[in-house]
């Protein structure tokens, strides 16, 4: 009988721990499966900081680094320059990378560190219970906005992508999601590209994935994965918002 499927080699066979119906389980398949397809999986060290992704070290079989919280642009750019010939990724939430983490990531980017982040944003703190995050959403209820962020006095949120696409050092940056098959096909070829823009030394490339955190959004997974389709997409329209990898000498 011919395979039509099979998981993966660069994921462990263990349970994972997230909640039902939350979407780092795709992204952790696509990663894996893009570094496999690029035979990069025997020199890839991923690093994952603290949050929803802090146990990502038991779910890949490359070899993972534990970063502090929002380190891992850092402890990446480390990597990179003792293993220039490393695939070197971070796998960040967006309280990690755009919180406690934003100087690391602004200036890694800045710097074109010839590393790829995979940046997974839920617009909220899922693993400490469902704060607001730096991408929370205007009048998004979480357990520190129960009326809705104000934004005349917690501020506007953070995009991502739109902001690191500004500096120089950014050879690759888009935002996809994980809601359906074919943003899925699509999230699997960015993940791919900005492996393969750190591949061939054109600088920091960066890929915003929107998923889902049902068990904070009080939502069921199907209901949760509308409510990403109506609210978080017109917020954060996907597309690339930067891509410089046609430039063969890397001079922006």
């Amino acid at each position: 009988m011919a395979t039509v499927y099979k998981k993966s080699a660069l994921l462990s066979d263990v349970p994972l721990h997230y909640c039902p119906g939350c979407t780092h389980g795709i992204i952790h398949k696509l990663v894996a499966e893009s570094l496999e397809e690029l035979d990069a999986g025997g020199k890839a060290v991923g690093v994952a900081p603290v949050g929803c992704s802090v146990l990502a070290y038991n779910y890949f079989t490359c070899d993972m680094v534990e970063a502090p919280h929002g380190r891992a642009p850092a402890i990446a750019t480390g990597l990179k320059r003792a293993l220039p010939d490393g695939m070197i990724f971070t796998y960040q939430g967006d309280g990690d990378l755009a919180a406690i983490g934003t100087a690391e990531t602004v200036h890694a980017a800045t710097r074109g560190e010839n590393i790829t982040v995979i940046f997974v944003n839920n617009a909220i703190y899922g693993m400490t219970g469902g704060q607001m995050a730096p991408t929370t959403l205007p009048g998004q209820v979480t357990q520190t906005t129960p009326y809705g962020r104000d934004v005349t006095t917690a501020g506007f949120p953070v995009r991502v992508c739109e902001m690191l696409s500004t500096l120089s050092g950014v050879a690759y940056a888009e935002r996809v999601s994980v809601d359906t098959v074919p943003n899925i096909r699509k999230a699997k070829a960015a993940i791919k590209k900005a492996f393969e823009t750190q591949a061939a030394k054109k600088g920091f490339s960066i890929v915003e994935v929107l998923s889902t955190c049902p068990t904070n959004w009080g939502l069921s997974p199907t209901e949760a994965l509308e409510w990403l389709r109506q609210n978080m997409m017109p917020y954060y329209p996907l597309g690339v918002y930067q891509d410089r990898t046609a430039n063969e000498k890397g001079v922006f």
